[in-house]
């Protein structure tokens, strides 16, 4: 009975450490099926008669507090189920995405009111290159192949364009 109880102790301790170095959440992922002549989305809005995708490339937190209030100005106009707006971080901006970023409870609240965050995977690729590991995202972030080609595609496919 001892033998037991001590295996069932490490097997217990040893299940405890791989979910302490494991990450809580895996990121939503296009980078199997992006299909550039068909967008795909975190989330459904079959009633948006608005689109709009946001650019967010600058590692400035009031730049990303800017893009945020426009989402969120967008949506207070139109409403939350007829406006579909998706905001597209790449190079600099990509910061905006990492866990920890000064904006990530206000990305955490705008993505429950369905507004989508992509991540430019091209801009996380350069960051394990720099640093030997990729960032670990916010929870809402949706990884996407390229943020300019994913700023394309959905203009292509009728988004309005913003910058802040």
């Amino acid at each position: 009975m001892f033998k037991y109880l001590v295996r069932l102790t490490i097997l217990t301790v040893f299940v405890g450490l791989v979910a302490l170095v494991r990450p809580a959440h895996a990121n939503m992922s296009m980078l199997d099926n992006f299909d550039y002549a068909q967008p795909a989305f975190k989330n459904s809005m079959p009633f948006a008669t608005q689109h709009v995708v946001i650019q967010v490339s600058q590692d400035d937190p009031a730049l990303w507090n800017l893009a945020l209030n426009n989402a969120q100005n967008v949506q207070d106009y139109f409403g939350a189920q007829k406006v579909q707006v998706v905001v597209v971080a790449y190079g600099p901006g990509l910061k905006m995405l990492i866990a920890g970023s000064p904006v990530a409870e206000r990305l955490a609240t705008l993505d429950q009111e369905g507004i989508e965050f992509d991540a430019c995977h091209v801009t996380m690729l350069g960051i394990e290159r720099a640093t030997g590991h990729l960032p670990v995202l916010v929870p809402s972030a949706v990884i996407v192949p390229g943020g300019i080609v994913r700023i394309m595609q959905l203009e292509a496919h009728g988004f309005q364009y913003i910058k802040p």
